[in-house]
């Protein structure tokens, strides 16, 4: 199998349908005001590296770099297809994400996630990710962990 990570755009069919298994998934464990799920139309501005996983064609994983303006991002709706997992699709999308933050000197990448996400809180401490207070605009939550990684 052959898996390739490239930016490309938000918007095609592929990437909507990994957006619409994310947010399924996401109301399946946590209420609506603990889900800080962004939409399409921000994915689409300039200060967003976009980030979209193939297999042998298909778009099988997504995620996207927020920056926010202080020499800070966020990784936003990282997400892998369930029929894919098992292919270090995440684990090459993160990899895609940390080099662009590094080509931008980017001092920080900064993330939320759930609580009852394990598997995606165990690839974000294998990446060296560690618990931080909630940040930006995020208020605290019982149901979130907030993490940030230092770069340089």
């Amino acid at each position: 199998m052959s898996v390739t990570i490239a930016q490309e755009p938000p918007r095609q069919d592929g990437v909507i349908r990994l957006l619409d298994l994310s947010d399924a998934y996401a109301a399946s464990l946590y209420p609506a005001e603990s889900n800080h799920l962004v939409d399409l139309s921000l994915l689409e501005k300039p200060s967003v590296s976009f980030f979209v996983a193939r297999n042998e064609g298909p778009i099988v994983g997504c995620c996207a770099l927020v920056e926010a303006g202080d020499g800070t991002a966020e990784i936003k709706r990282m997400f892998v297809d369930p029929q894919a997992r098992g292919l270090r699709i995440a684990s090459g999308l993160m990899n895609a994400l940390e080099a662009i933050a590094r080509e931008k000197r980017l001092t920080a990448i900064r993330l939320e996630t759930g609580i009852y996400q394990p598997e995606a809180i165990a690839l974000y401490r294998k990446y060296g990710y560690r618990e931080i207070e909630a940040f930006g605009t995020y208020l605290p939550d019982p149901l979130s962990l907030f993490m940030e990684k230092r770069l340089g």
